[in-house]
């Protein structure tokens, strides 16, 4: 390449980084997709707290509903239960619910199982399960009962912007409404 070849090459170069006109449509062109990213982002997040606070609401009606029952529950309540469950935290999918009754023993300083029932891709809580709850419970004075009500919803994010799909987990304990405690049947 000769002189004169590399002297037109620098000016012309020179004089492209001096031009500033289309400066205005690049910067959009590079910055309208992190603009949009970041909306798209914004609507993710504001989504998902939204749909935990429903999906926490919805589990503390189901244990203020399950409080006032002074019948049996069983098979048949869950799965109504789960159906308002589902209509309430507008869930997609069918979810999962655990209700547990809970009695305090002072003397050994223990929650116990009095029963468990469940609906949905979950087990029945067992004894040793309830004895880990000690940190989840609230104090409470020996021989005293309270529902444990636990949720599980799946979450699907409208758009791939960080926040992947993922369970809503929620655990609710209600103290009964009534002086009795509620029982479980199944065959109710």
């Amino acid at each position: 390449m000769g002189k004169t070849s590399q002297t037109h090459i620098r000016r012309g170069l020179h004089r492209f980084a001096r031009r500033e006109h289309g400066n205005v449509t690049l910067e959009t062109v590079i910055i309208a997709p992190i603009l949009f990213w970041a909306f798209m982002a914004v609507v993710v997040i504001f989504d998902a707290y939204r749909q935990h606070s429903i999906n926490q609401k919805a589990a503390y009606t189901i244990g203020d509903m399950i409080s006032r029952e002074d019948r049996a529950i069983g098979p048949t309540y869950l799965s109504g239960t789960r159906n308002l469950f589902d209509s309430l935290a507008r869930s997609a999918e069918p979810s999962s619910i655990r209700v547990t009754s809970v009695r305090y023993d002072a003397d050994n300083d223990l929650y116990l199982r009095n029963w468990s029932g469940s609906i949905g891709n979950i087990e029945s809580a067992t004894e040793a399960e309830v004895q880990g709850w000690d940190e989840r419970l609230p104090i409470m004075p020996d021989d005293e009962s309270i529902t444990v009500v636990e949720t599980w919803s799946r979450y699907a994010a409208p758009f791939s912007v960080g926040i992947n799909d993922h369970d809503i987990q929620n655990f609710i304990f209600t103290r009964h409404r009534s002086s009795g405690v509620n029982t479980w049947d199944s065959d109710a």
